[in-house]
């Protein structure tokens, strides 16, 4: 399975067999996505298949895991009292580390700051059976695209962007650190089958796809030496097609593609689907930018976003040292591309040969428009026209192709005696990403144009940037290469207006300092006064040279582990051992109050921040008090500003929902459409849950988010009747009226008490099933384990 596990192989075999099973049993043509999926039932001749109905074993091959979530997830799997993950699993050190002055000095920075953080996750790794990938080693997403993503591949990890690895043709998930806790326990998935609607083409996108809902549930017997595991319960997403026709060339880049289908299907058009790109024009992307494409899937909703292997994918297998998986791909390629006449539930056309270089936002990555307008739009609009800072790099866009790309418009810059008039940042995706561009001379074409190489890090794509160019509040332009553009998530600056697009927009960009310069149009001036204009970018796919590995960043768990000591300090501000949350005393939730009704987008970013709060995220308690202090009140349009109800007084959101917990009043919080859309992180369920929340109403819910607040113990609602969110008043106390018997299909009510006296009812649906109502009795799906062990 890779060159860090040899006791580990990939079985296309079983895979073959499955799908064979499940043909024969089907009679009809597959989808790409349906044979991953059925190639991993635990019992395909003996499972059940009905769309929309039946449930699917599911059997993952892998886990992965980024330092921030690692941490809880670790902390969780160390509650279980599991003596090692049932699955191979690895740990990813990239979260951490902030940038502020450059790649080295950053690195050695992050590594002193977050030492016991670092330490814990290394030594809890070799305990539990985990491989450790250091700091300094790149982005959790470009090592699995490197090292363990491969054609066919089940793999779930804590992160959203995990869904990179279908660029190299695996159905790879994101999700809460509670599901990888499931899944390293040897729990399968259960998918719900799919349902197949009709087609439809871009001209003519009547509909959107309806939500599905991952979920798990988590049941454990022991049994000597070996722990019995029974399924948890997850909805199969329906698939979205996208046909590519025609041939990427000139300024048009892979990540136009997502950008043009961002802003088709918007932040929440993909919710629960699998999007399925096929057609002739998959073969004019490379492998790494097919990468970039379901990468950013994760900002339209999308469970994940898959690829059919070709010859770019083994191509890149042969170049990143693992030509024995693409040979046996090949001999497996039927079971790894879509059945010819397959039925996918939408179609969306995009030609490439037509297709223009495109820029999105600010403040949301739906927000689409041609680079060739947005000089016009942002005028229009009162966004700043110049550019600040340009910055690529990131997950989404670090790869050799993405570098050598950006660095052939910075050489043609530098010809004509030319820097940046933006600041310029570059992050590499990966250690091998860092030694290959610096041997090769990207790095240095790059710094010499005015760019400053960070370290092989997320940063400033997450928030881990120490910007000092301008100060909170001014309003001010960035652009950049990265997948999510949330408002102050890359520097905590709300009246910051932050653009993604392509890695060679961004430069163009950085050299001009201005919205307003088209780059396949308009022309640069030169120190000289002489006016030039860029040439298309070029670079090469991969390295002529091959790769250069750079330093060796990865720890292998030993064979013999049970010496190995995990230490947590009770005196720790940056960890905490978990307590149990409380079960369900049995009768229904009433007179809660409003911690706060959410006006407009909430994302995870908006529940629970990322940045300078990245250092809690092992200490529950101390990661609390960021809670919801994004989220703007529609009582008062402010932020970090609600009403204590039992004082009068105003107070920040966690210091009001701490004031509850100790006065033992029960809370809830009421939101808008696709609450919680953006990061797996569980800290925006666990910190609810923590503090005193109950439940949590909203118009709808992003997927992983929704998923996550179940596993808490949360009870997350939808409003039958979206205008019903406007009935709820701040001041109001809430009732929910039905638990007793809760059931799956069944809608709860609200009794709503206004503070006149008058009160109302409301209908909630939910999409509990029997498991996950087990989890919310026991008071969360971890306690529910412990009870059947």
């Amino acid at each position: 399975m890779s060159r860090f596990e040899p006791g580990s192989s990939i079985s296309y075999e079983k895979m073959h067999e499955n799908i064979s099973i499940v043909r024969r049993r089907l009679s009809r043509p597959l989808t790409l996505s349906e044979k991953i999926v059925y190639g991993h039932l635990d019992d395909p001749a003996g499972q059940e298949i009905d769309r929309g109905r039946t449930y699917l074993r599911l059997r993952p091959d892998r886990v992965a895991m980024q330092d921030a979530t690692a941490q809880m997830a670790m902390l969780q799997f160390i509650s279980s009292g599991l003596p090692k993950v049932a699955v191979p699993s690895t740990i990813h050190c990239d979260h951490l580390i902030e940038a502020q002055v450059g790649g080295v000095q950053d690195l050695q920075r992050a590594k002193e700051i977050n030492e016991e953080v670092y330490n814990f996750l290394a030594t809890a790794a070799a305990r539990y059976g985990v491989g450790f990938w250091k700091p300094g080693s790149g982005i959790i997403h470009q090592i699995i695209l490197e090292n363990y993503a491969y054609p066919g591949v089940m793999l779930i990890g804590t992160d959203s962007h995990t869904p990179n690895g279908g660029g190299l043709g695996g159905v790879c998930i994101g999700v809460g650190g509670a599901d990888a806790v499931d899944v390293m326990a040897g729990i399968p998935w259960e998918l719900k089958c799919p349902k197949v609607c009709i087609s439809l083409c871009l001209i003519s996108l009547d509909h959107i796809i309806s939500t599905f809902i991952l979920s798990l549930a988590t049941f454990l017997h022991k049994g000597g030496l070996f722990y019995k595991c029974f399924p948890a319960r997850v909805v199969f997403p329906q698939v979205i097609g996208v046909r590519l026709t025609g041939t990427l060339s000139g300024w048009t880049s892979p990540k136009d593609i997502i950008l043009k289908v961002a802003g088709i299907l918007t932040v929440k058009g993909g919710t629960g689907a699998i999007v399925e790109y096929h057609g002739p024009g998959v073969d004019s992307i490379s492998c790494t930018g097919m990468a970039t494409i379901c990468n950013m899937g994760a900002e339209i909703g999308a469970t994940t976003s898959v690829f059919p292997y070709n010859h770019r994918m083994k191509t890149y297998l042969k170049k990143t040292g693992r030509e024995e998986i693409a040979s046996v791909a090949d001999e497996f390629k039927e079971d790894l591309v879509p059945d010819e006449g397959c039925e996918y539930d939408q179609v969306i056309e995009v030609n490439l040969s037509e297709l223009k270089p495109h820029i999105n936002g600010p403040f949301t990555p739906d927000l689409a428009h041609p680079v060739s307008e947005i000089g016009a739009v942002a005028k229009k609009n009162g966004w700043p026209l110049e550019v600040k800072v340009g910055l690529i790099g990131s997950c989404t866009n670090s790869s050799y192709e993405d570098m050598g790309r950006a660095a052939s418009l910075a050489k043609q810059a530098l010809d004509q005696g030319l820097k940046c008039k933006a600041q310029f940042t570059i992050t590499p995706g990966s250690e091998q990403i860092r030694a290959t561009i610096e041997r090769d001379g990207y790095a240095k074409i790059l710094s010499d144009v005015g760019g400053v190489v960070l370290a092989n890090a997320c940063g400033p794509c997450i928030g881990q940037w120490d910007r000092r160019d301008v100060k909170k509040g001014e309003k001010n332009t960035i652009v950049t290469s990265f997948n999510r553009n949330f408002t102050a998530r890359n520097d905590a600056n709300p009246a910051t207006h932050a653009f993604v697009t392509s890695p060679e927009i961004v430069t163009a960009f950085a050299l001009a300092g201005t919205l307003s310069f088209n780059p396949e149009t308009d022309y640069l001036i030169a120190p000289s006064g002489e006016k030039f204009k860029l040439e298309p970018p070029t670079g090469d796919e991969l390295p002529s040279r091959g790769f250069d590995p750079g330093q060796d960043t990865y720890q292998h768990p030993p064979a013999e582990s049970s010496s190995v000591k995990v230490d947590v300090s009770p005196s720790s501000n940056r960890l905490q051992l978990l307590e149990p949350f409380d079960k369900w005393n049995g009768k229904d939730l009433e007179n809660m109050r409003v911690l706060i009704k959410v006006k407009g987008k909430c994302t995870t970013d908006h529940i629970s921040a990322a940045g300078p709060w990245l250092k809690f995220r092992g200490h529950l308690d101390n990661i609390s008090n960021n809670l919801l202090i994004g989220a703007v009140n529609i009582e008062n349009n402010a932020v970090n500003k609600v009403k204590n109800q039992l004082t009068g007084e105003y107070g920040g959101v966690p210091d009001v929902a701490r004031f509850y917990r100790a006065n033992g009043v029960n809370w809830v919080v009421v939101g808008d459409e696709n609450y919680g859309e953006g990061s797996s992180r569980e800290h925006a369920a666990l910190e609810p849950r923590h503090l005193g929340g109950r439940a949590i109403i909203v118009k709808s819910f992003a997927r992983i988010h929704e998923t996550n607040l179940k596993k808490q113990g949360l009870l997350p609602l939808t409003f039958a009747n979206p205008s019903d969110y406007d009935k709820i008043r701040p001041d109001d106390k809430i009732s929910i009226i039905g638990l007793k018997s809760f059931a799956p299909g069944k809608p709860l009510t609200a009794v709503i008490k206004h503070a006149d006296g008058s009160e109302e009812s409301v209908s909630l649906n939910h999409t509990f099933n029997e498991t996950q109502i087990e989890w919310f009795k026991a008071g969360s799906a971890l306690n529910r384990m412990k009870e059947l062990q």
